[in-house]
Formats: structure tokens, C-alpha cells, sequence
């Protein structure tokens, strides 16, 4: 599966359009992950509990787009983006969503 965020894929061409496609993924952020990012706001430097978070949660959206876009015959995604949106009280939630066209190249 070739995943891109530009509109074509160099050296291909798009034979047909499958459709737009999504992952979502939304995560508590954890009591005690939130602790430890406290601490690293307080004293500088950057928070590895939210950085490991978004990662996990933005493989997690990939994947998930990439599977959908499997099962609707597609061998690649053009287009891609993610956006990522911190929800709840106190921002305790952290929302990503992938999203792309699912097409076939040649």
C-alpha cells in the first residue's frame, strides 16, 4: 500500500478512485501519564508520556485508514492528513484522525 500525502504518486498512474477514507482513534490520556507531563511542564523540556501517545495514536489512524482502504480494492492512498484534537475536561482525551482518497495506480 503506498501511502502520500501529495494528490498522485510519482511514476503511477491513478487508474480509479475508491473514495475518501478514515482512521479514527480517540485515547484517554492516563492519570499517572498526566502526572508525568505535569512534572516535565513545570520543570522544561519535552513530555515522552504525550509524545509516545500521539505516536502510538497516529500509527494507530494510519492503520486503520490503510486497512479500509484495502478492503475497498485500493493499493494506495493519495492526499493523506492527519489531524490531531485534544478533547474532555482539562483536555484529558486526545483525538486523530487519518484521512485520504483510496485509489488503484498502476
Amino acid at each position: 500500500m503506498i501511502i502520500t500525502t501529495t494528490p498522485t504518486v510519482e511514476g503511477k498512474v491513478i487508474k480509479e478512485y475508491k473514495g475518501v477514507v478514515f482512521g479514527e482513534v480517540v485515547n484517554g490520556i492516563y492519570f499517572m501519564k498526566d502526572i508525568a507531563a505535569n512534572i516535565t511542564n513545570l520543570v522544561g523540556g519535552r513530555s515522552q508520556e504525550y509524545e509516545n501517545e500521539l505516536i502510538e495514536s497516529r500509527t494507530t489512524a494510519i492503520n486503520e485508514m490503510m486497512e479500509r482502504a484495502q478492503n475497498m480494492g485500493a493499493n494506495a492512498i493519495v492526499g493523506v492528513k492527519v489531524d490531531f484534537e485534544a478533547l474532555g475536561s482539562e483536555n484529558s482525551m486526545i483525538t486523530v484522525v487519518a484521512s485520504g482518497t483510496a485509489v488503484v495506480v498502476e
